[in-house]
């Protein structure tokens, strides 16, 4: 019988639906997300047009270039939601997956296998990309979704929603294992932070205030995802072409998403070499630099930086840049700043990399490599939910086997203690 309530009922068809899911074959489950694939191709124009009035209407709420951007779906971006779809295909389904198992001396055998969750939350803010990207992989992992898009992309989430149910269900399966809560509003994210038996794991994605909000208020279990005050260090030693590039990457590429490097940390000896070559060929790409004394001394046109300059995530063509005289002032400043998101050192020298890979506190170290690579698809993962900054059960980017769990299947003959 349907819940009273249309929160809990919306909920609770997920629930059911997903108990479903996880007894389904890997076949069964591929099929649907080839239905979601090719669901989004021919739904194009459809999407299009519900985006274009999101972003009419985020143009007009002023919600800046940042947001707009990730709110943007245009056919080419759609193209690659439906590759990262069938990216998911062809993974290993984790469920059933052995981690670990033993025969006991009296015969009785034991293992520690993965299985869903159950039914994965998420709330998320002008990123109708992780709706395609959180139904598919709990699709694949077995588990329900639960969507809280936010308003900016009311429209596009809609229609995603509907295009993916109806795939989902066109190959056999329950269409109700994926729901959206966008039309209960600001109370339905309130709801579903306290929905303790209807969702299993929650999941925020989006601003630190959103994800502090999420983690303070929430009664259900959370894996916090965290905001990117990301950093490069160039060490003394680092090639002067190869930190260009990096460093212009790691900011230029795509400045509105959380891997997007946020501050650029320049030893003293390499800023003597190439540090108005670094500024300039940032400054030329757009970017707006605010510096310490020494960075501005060297190189015309930079703002003074302060403290907020280093702990915030700008999500726009703007950085921060300062100099230190050793690693150590490096080290010291990231872990002061860093939202243990990801940073990353160009250098040629191997003891200074090694350091930074084994010192850094963060999910993601990298070594003479651009930061834009924390990202659930360059990783392999065909998507990902979100890149978690906690320590507990998923660090990093999370993909398949971060929707599950696991649990103990013991095989016997009679035995006893």
């Amino acid at each position: 019988m349907s819940h009273p309530d249309p929160f809990l009922a919306r909920l609770d068809r997920a629930r059911v639906a997903s108990k479903r899911l996880a007894t389904v074959t890997t076949t069964q489950k591929n099929e649907a997300l080839e239905a979601i694939a090719a669901a989004l191709e021919s739904g194009v124009d459809e999407v299009a047009a519900a985006n274009a009035r999101d972003l009419e209407r985020g143009v007009e709420n002023g919600i800046g270039e940042g947001l707009l951007d990730r709110l943007r779906l245009d056919a080419a971006r759609l193209r690659g939601l439906a590759g990262a779809v069938r990216e998911v295909i062809a993974l290993p389904d984790p469920v059933g997956q052995v981690v670990r198992g033993s025969t006991l001396a009296n015969g009785v055998s034991i293992s520690q296998v993965r299985v869903p969750f159950g039914v994965v939350g998420a709330i998320y803010e002008a990123r109708p990309n992780v709706t395609v990207d959180i139904a598919a992989l709990a699709l694949k992992s077995g588990n329900g979704a639960v969507l809280r898009g936010g308003s900016a992309a009311e429209h596009s989430n809609r229609v995603l929603v509907t295009l993916i149910q109806r795939a989902i269900s066109s190959a056999g399966l329950d269409g109700d294992v994926v729901q959206t809560i966008d039309e209960f509003g600001r109370e339905g994210a309130s709801r579903l932070m306290r929905a303790r038996g209807y969702i299993n794991v929650l999941i925020p994605r989006g601003s630190a205030g959103l994800i502090s909000t999420v983690v303070q208020e929430s009664t259900v279990p959370v894996i916090e995802t965290g905001a990117g005050v990301v950093h490069v260090y160039v060490d003394a030693s680092a090639d002067e072409d190869m930190a260009v590039s990096v460093v212009k990457n790691a900011k230029t590429h795509r400045p509105s998403v959380c891997n997007a490097a946020e501050t650029l940390l320049v030893h003293r000896e390499a800023a003597e070499r190439m540090l108005p070559r670094l500024a300039r060929e940032l400054m030329s790409a757009g970017v707006e630099l605010s510096g310490d004394d020494a960075t501005r001394s060297s190189v015309e046109g930079v703002l003074a930086a302060d403290d907020e300059t280093w702990a915030t995530e700008h999500h726009a063509l703007e950085m921060g840049v300062r100099v230190v005289d050793t690693l150590d002032e490096a080290l010291a400043h990231i872990e002061r700043y860093s939202t243990r998101h990801t940073e990353a050192i160009v250098t040629r020298d191997y003891a200074s990399a090694e350091r930074f890979l084994a010192e850094v506190d963060s999910a993601v170290v990298m070594v003479n490599a651009s930061t834009r690579f924390t990202d659930g698809g360059e990783f392999g993962f065909g998507a990902e939910v979100g890149i978690s900054t906690q320590k507990l059960h998923a660090r990093g980017p999370m993909g398949l086997p971060e929707l599950t769990s696991t649990k103990w299947l013991v095989r016997g003959a009679g035995q006893i203690r």
